[in-house]
């Protein structure tokens, strides 16, 4: 018994050996890809840190949970949780078109935006091809657009926000897509409709513009540029949303895009079958309906944002303005240690030094609880 045993131990030690030696011969564009670092969750660094009620500003959530009537909803579909989802998304594609008044031909549903950013590219992207991005901007633009093998071309954000006039002087016979975020991750910014018009005007035909609105709902700027009015069937704009953020759920991975009609179709050829999960789909239609949800999460989030600016006033720490949920400021010491320093004190916060600002944080908005904690924390890190 001990010999097979034995036997058996050697084996898989020889088979795990053999493996690690194994030539994969992995394309290098796929080796040109930085993984995605999403950050730890609260569980862990908890158990790495020996902390325990540790709050997390980092990653742009809604404090206030989930909407209510989308936690009703979980609840209704559990039973049924043995079937396959809704592969067409019917309910919610039509939920979507009845609110945003969108046609349903028009609307593509996604486990999460980035999932629809995978179909873009997969579907529209030759080798060789450019897709034009900011420089900083969401990582799974770059990510995507290397796996598909073409060329990613970065344009500098000009006073921490898009110029699309700098976009358009990069344009090249190559350029095949071109990806902007209204308002900005990472920096809140945002461009007028008047602006983005004049844009869509300059932009040649075959190009193909994905708008990413994850944080449109949020912007107080009433002259933000809206993809709503300028969608049409015979333009290739795409527009991404999401219910991460201010519908609170995240942890279901749902997002929609609206298109022109011929390129949904082309998006169903790429689309993994049942990639909304039929829990996903129940809580987002639920959470359509919520508009007291939506409008109790934009005011906590909004006077969670004047609180934060009027307290790193009077701190004479640097902020940015933002139409997001979330907001830079610059602590004048490396980001990385006060991140480290932040942690400590059971607090997560974002540094922004891999985005090329090496003094920056980024933090969103949370509870006023949540808010005057990280407060009382800056001015310990600080000091």
């Amino acid at each position: 018994m001990v010999r097979e045993k034995f036997k058996t131990k050697v084996s898989f030690c020889k088979t795990v050996m053999e493996w690690r030696q194994m030539d994969l011969k992995p394309p290098p564009y796929i080796l040109s890809v930085k993984p995605y670092s999403p950050g730890k969750p609260i569980e862990e660094l908890e158990r790495e840190y020996g902390l325990s009620g540790t709050i997390k500003l980092a990653s742009n959530e809604n404090p206030l949970g989930a909407s209510p009537r989308a936690l009703d909803a979980i609840g209704q579909v559990l039973s049924r949780l043995n079937r396959y989802p809704d592969g067409s998304g019917y309910y919610l594609v039509r939920k979507l078109s009845e609110k945003f008044r969108v046609k349903p031909e028009n609307i593509v549903l996604g486990s999460g935006s980035d999932d629809i950013i995978g179909m873009l590219t997969r579907a529209l992207l030759y080798p060789g091809d450019e897709v034009i991005m900011t420089q900083p901007s969401f990582a799974m633009y770059d990510i995507m657009t290397r796996i598909s093998n073409a060329k990613t071309v970065y344009v500098p954000l000009q006073s921490l926000a898009v110029d699309l006039d700098t976009i358009i002087g990069a344009i090249t016979d190559k350029t095949r897509m071109i990806f902007l975020t209204n308002p900005h991750n990472p920096t809140g910014t945002v461009f007028s409709s008047a602006r983005f018009g004049h844009f869509l005007e300059q932009v040649p035909e075959n190009v193909v513009i994905v708008l990413d609105e994850a944080y449109v709902e949020f912007a107080r700027d009433e002259t933000c540029a809206d993809s709503l009015d300028f969608l049409d069937d015979n333009r290739p704009l795409v527009a991404l949303r999401t219910f991460s953020k201010i519908y609170g759920l995240a942890g279901l991975r749902v997002g929609y895009g609206f298109m022109p009609a011929e390129m949904v179709s082309l998006m169903n050829r790429v689309r993994q079958p049942f990639n909304v999960s039929s829990i996903a789909q129940a809580a987002a239609v639920a959470a359509l309906d919520d508009d007291a949800f939506l409008n109790e999460t934009r005011k906590v989030v909004h006077e969670g944002l004047d609180y934060l600016f009027a307290a790193l006033a009077r701190l004479g720490v640097t902020c940015f303005p933002t139409q997001a949920n979330f907001f830079l400021l610059d602590v004048k010491k490396n980001a990385d240690d006060v991140f480290e320093s932040f942690l400590k004190e059971g607090v997560i916060v974002r540094s922004m030094s891999s985005y090329g600002y090496p003094t920056y944080l980024r933090i969103n908005a949370g509870l006023p609880e949540e808010n005057a904690r990280f407060i009382e924390v800056l001015e310990k890190v600080l000091l």
